[in-house]
């Protein structure tokens, strides 16, 4: 049996990616009965998704990947993107060397990862030029986001802002609604749909069911996180029911 301890970085508000990252590694455990998940967390204050409490908050990460090292993960990822999109194009190799770097000084060998970066990567990956997204955030936010997507090459085609600045009334979002704001997108030119670009907007369970409405590629954050989570620890990156991106093909 082979254990593995995954370590998050989250806001002090989010509740997602303890849920969705978890949901999705354990669903594995038909596919994959030798493994087994461990899931532990640090938090960052922020309540309300706004650049001045985002930036405040993104000091405080490397604190907590110091307190995950002594956890002795065997992952790490700083799970918010727009913390780490509001800063600036490319700003997730900045922080992802420096989250490094702290770990390191605590004799630790975890890779740490972004959701941000995980999201770009991922994209990458699949050679999307062309994107639409969904977010929940408020407009000028979520224009810092596709500013962020486009400085690494990739068009943003479509967005549609569900405009919730409240970071918990964000994680309370109906995960199904997202089936009728899909419909509502240009996808006409886009390689792929990112239907939740946030982590902590709820999507999995319609991850699958607007992919198939669709019929185009869909991911999300949280998907993004856990495909280069398993490449990172050497597993494949398989999850059911959890879009194209997980399927096992890449």
């Amino acid at each position: 049996m082979e254990h593995f301890r995954v370590g998050q970085i989250v806001p002090s508000s989010n509740t997602t990616m303890e849920t969705e990252i978890p949901a999705m590694l354990t669903s594995r455990y038909e596919l994959f009965p030798e493994e087994r998940f461990t899931f532990h967390s640090a938090r960052m204050r922020m309540m309300h998704v706004s650049p001045q409490e985002l930036k405040k908050m993104d000091i405080d990460s490397d604190r907590c990947a110091l307190e995950l090292s002594d956890a002795r993960v065997d992952i790490m990822a700083y799970a918010c993107l727009v913390a780490i999109m509001c800063q600036g194009a490319g700003y997730h190799k900045v922080s992802q060397e420096r989250l490094g770097k702290t770990v390191a000084s605590n004799q630790s060998t975890a890779p740490v990862l972004s959701s941000a970066g995980a999201l770009i990567d991922s994209l990458n990956l699949l050679d999307y030029k062309k994107i639409s997204i969904i977010t929940p955030y408020m407009k000028p936010l979520t224009q810092q986001v596709i500013d962020y997507i486009e400085a690494a090459g990739i068009e943003v085609v479509d967005s549609i802002s569900l405009e919730v600045s409240d970071n918990l009334e964000v994680g309370r979002l109906d995960p199904m609604n997202l089936v009728a704001h899909a419909d509502r997108l240009n996808i006409g030119q886009a390689d792929g749909v990112v239907l939740s670009c946030c982590v902590q907007m709820p999507s999995l369970p319609a991850i699958q069911l607007v992919q198939e409405r669709l019929d185009k590629p869909v991911l999300s954050a949280s998907i993004a996180t856990v495909y280069q989570m398993l490449k990172s620890l050497g597993l494949k990156a398989q999850v059911p029911n959890a879009g194209h991106l997980l399927s096992g093909a890449f």
